[in-house]
């Protein structure tokens, strides 16, 4: 599907789209494209039917927790590669 923008810079999404993915949508700019994903109304609930029942029995606020922590291993395991590239 091939679609262009207005003079405002707009893309309008055919009606069956809409219908079928949503009205919200993540902008994600990649190397060579720009892509769009769809965003749930209730993320959670979105990620409740992606995976199934492989959180089931545990709360939003531990499965945030546990990502933020992630997040922060993998940014200190990074500035920690950088820094020893560097010789610091």
């Amino acid at each position: 599907m091939s679609k262009s923008t207005d003079e405002r810079g707009r893309i309008y999404l055919p009606k069956d789209v809409r219908s079928r993915f949503g009205e919200r949508y993540r902008i994600v700019e990649l190397p060579s494209h720009v892509a769009l994903f769809p965003v749930d109304d209730d993320p959670l609930e979105g990620l409740r039917e992606a995976v199934g029942d492989a959180f089931e029995g545990t709360d939003s606020e531990d499965l945030k927790a546990e990502a933020r922590e992630s997040i922060a291993r993998e940014v200190e395991d990074e500035a920690k590669g950088d820094a020893s590239n560097r010789g610091d």
